[in-house]
């Protein structure tokens, strides 16, 4: 049986065909998601899985298969324009970002470097990929252009708040304390992963907001060279991959940083349980990365499980309650404060006085509500205790998960 993967894949891939030949788009075979889903392998096979791969990022995602990455996150160059030293008020010198590789003759040069590994990246995105690209003022615009005019679909713009950012020395400006990532999937029909529960666990039961304060990459967690400087200037704090990758892939899945610096992405992952590909150019970083990745230690898978959304979980009809016997005809429910009864039905209904329907319409009725979860407003009688009708619905649940 084809997997529920592959069926969204061939979805996605006929989606984008209906939309430029104007066809409609029937119900995907099980031939074809088959056919999609044996491409998917093929991909996955020949991908250089948990390597940082030396080179140029453009010319090695060009040479990646095509629609084989889950995600990407990417920390291009912020192309910071500088012009001389920064000095603090002691007059010591600010260790600031002034490398080569942070270096373009212009806008123009910038614009189409930033075309071409857009372009790159999004070939190498599976049809329901997603991409996150961090950035600064100097960039992020710029970037957020290109990603659109390449048909990336932009998901949310996320502020990184620093809660530790380094101060203006000029005093000519506002502190710098804030970067902008930008999560985009790969296309606008894209059935992109977000771990919705998830993202809410980590915020203490609460909708994960677009503002994200955290410190910057400091202590322990910045990595050094022999002489006590920093190995890369803008390393990035575990925190902030360990939220996206958390929030926006599946154990297993692959994640590809096309910069990769230090290595914090590869890290990060092969501690989540995902498959990592790293793109670098620079030799001294790839060292510092292999050695850090090394010495990462993996969870069990157990303890890599995320909170699943209801939505996610298999649908369970209340009738099959019925069928089951696990709830009796002519049984009564209750509400959650005992004020109404009903009674089930052979059909999987429910009636109460004049009213009849499913456990939602009956539930809404009654309340005089516009919707109702019939599912944990109902309760039964079971051992002499009150416990919602959703605890029948779960075990129905486990036993699905176990075939």
């Amino acid at each position: 049986m084809a997997s529920d993967t592959s069926k969204r894949v061939a979805e996605a891939a006929g989606g984008a065909i209906a939309r430029k030949t104007g066809t409609p788009v029937r119900r995907v075979s099980a031939k074809t998601a088959a056919a999609a889903e044996a491409a998917l392998a093929r991909a996955t096979q020949r991908l250089p899985l948990d390597t940082i791969i030396a080179g140029d990022c453009v010319s090695a995602m060009n040479a990646l298969p095509e629609a084989s990455v889950d995600l990407i996150f990417a920390d291009p160059p912020y192309n910071l324009q500088l012009k001389g030293d920064l000095h603090r008020p002691d007059n010591s010198k600010v260790d600031a970002v002034d490398d080569a590789w942070d270096r373009f003759d212009s806008f123009a040069t910038y614009d189409r470097f930033t075309r071409e590994w857009l372009a790159a990246a999004r070939r190498v995105l599976k049809p329901n990929g997603a991409i996150w690209v961090i950035g600064s003022y100097h960039n992020i615009f710029r970037v957020g252009a290109s990603l659109q005019d390449q048909g990336y679909w932009i998901l949310n713009d996320v502020v990184w708040r620093k809660s530790n950012p380094m101060p203006n020395f000029r005093g000519k400006r506002l502190t710098n304390a804030h970067e902008t990532m930008i999560w985009a999937a790969r296309d606008e029909a894209g059935k992109y992963t977000f771990n919705y529960e998830a993202m809410k666990a980590l915020n203490e039961g609460l909708q994960m907001r677009s503002d994200w304060v955290m410190p910057i990459c400091s202590g322990h967690e910045r990595i050094k060279g022999e002489d006590g400087a920093k190995a890369h200037p803008t390393q990035k704090p575990e925190s902030l991959l360990h939220r996206i990758i958390v929030g926006c892939t599946k154990p297993g899945d692959v994640v590809l940083d096309p910069f990769f610096g230090t290595g914090t992405t590869g890290a990060v992952a092969k501690r989540l349980g995902r498959r990592w590909i790293g793109i670098e150019r620079e030799a001294k970083y790839r060292d510092v990365a292999a050695r850090r990745i090394a010495a990462v230690r993996k969870h069990d898978a157990a303890d890599l499980e995320v909170t699943r959304a209801k939505r996610s979980e298999p649908r369970v009809p209340f009738g099959q309650l019925v069928e089951r016997g696990m709830l009796k005809i002519g049984e009564t429910l209750t509400s959650p404060n005992g004020r109404f009864a009903a009674k089930v039905r052979a059909d999987g209904t429910l009636i109460a006085h004049d009213q009849r329907g499913s456990i939602h319409q009956v539930g809404a009725a009654l309340e005089g509500a516009p919707s109702c979860n019939g599912w944990t407003y109902w309760h039964m009688t079971r051992d002499g205790k009150t416990v919602p009708i959703d605890m029948l619905r779960a075990v129905i649940r486990a036993e699905m998960a176990a075939q």
